[in-house]
C-alpha cells in the first residue's frame, strides 16, 4: 500500500500555498475497500434506473374477447382467446413490468465507501485543498482562471461548504466540472471525477461527518 501524506497544502485563488492542513490519521490511512466501493456504487446506479419498461399481458391486449372457434367438434385444440401468449399478436407471458430497482445499504457502509473513495484519490495525489472559492463576477472565465492557477485538468469535483450564488452560476457552464456541498457528496461523486478540489472549511466538515 502506498504511503499517503498526513498533511496536504492549502492553496489560495492564485495557486500559492498559504498553509498546510493536518488530516485525521485514523480516517485517512490509505485503506481502500474495493468490494464495498463496488457494492455502494451499484446501489447508486440502481437508484437511477427508471424501471418503466412494460409489456402487455393477455388481458391488456386489445381483442380476443371471444373464442376463435367452438370448444368441441373441430378437431383442433381448444383455445379460449386469440390473445394468449402462444398466439401471434398475443400478450406476453413473462415480459417486463414497471418496478422500482432502488435499494439501500447500511449508512455505515455508505460512510466507509466515501472514506475509501477519498483515500483512493489521496493515494493518487488527486486531492487539492483551497482556502476559499470566490469570484468577483459571475463569469465562467473567472472561475476557469482559478482552476488554471491550481493546474486542474479533466473531470473535477469541487466541494464547498455553502456555495455563493456567484460561484454556482460561474461554474455551471464549465464542462467536466461538478460543484457540490460537502454534506451531499458520496463515493460515486468522488470516483466519477479525476480531481477533487475542496475548501478548507468543507474538508473540516467532511472529516466530522466521517468520524
Amino acid at each position: 500500500m502506498k504511503e499517503i501524506k498526513t498533511r496536504i497544502p492549502v492553496y489560495d485563488l492564485e495557486g500559492k500555498v498559504v498553509e498546510n492542513f493536518q488530516l485525521d490519521k485514523e480516517l485517512f490511512d490509505g485503506v481502500i475497500n474495493k468490494t464495498l466501493l463496488y457494492e455502494v456504487n451499484k446501489m447508486y446506479e440502481a437508484s437511477k434506473r427508471q424501471g418503466n419498461a412494460s409489456s402487455k399481458t393477455r388481458s391488456e391486449v386489445k381483442g380476443g374477447g371471444s373464442k376463435p372457434w367452438r370448444q368441441k367438434g373441430t378437431g383442433r385444440a381448444r383455445v379460449g382467446s386469440s390473445r394468449n401468449p402462444v398466439w401471434r399478436h398475443g400478450g406476453s407471458a413473462f415480459g417486463p413490468r414497471p418496478r422500482d430497482y432502488s435499494y439501500t445499504v447500511p449508512k455505515k457502509a455508505v460512510r466507509k465507501a466515501l472514506l475509501s473513495s477519498l483515500n483512493a484519490r489521496l493515494t493518487e495525489d488527486m486531492i487539492k485543498a483551497i482556502l476559499k472559492i470566490d469570484v468577483k463576477e459571475i463569469k465562467t472565465r473567472e472561475f476557469k482562471k482559478i482552476l488554471d492557477n491550481l493546474k486542474l485538468g479533466g473531470k473535477t469535483l469541487i466541494v464547498v461548504n455553502e456555495p455563493s450564488r456567484e460561484v454556482r452560476l460561474a461554474s455551471r457552464n464549465l464542462e467536466g466540472v461538478t460543484l457540490k456541498e460537502s454534506r451531499n457528496i458520496n463515493a460515486r461523486d468522488v470516483l466519477l471525477n479525476e480531481w477533487l478540489l475542496i475548501e478548507k472549511d468543507a474538508l473540516e466538515k467532511l472529516t466530522e461527518r466521517l468520524r
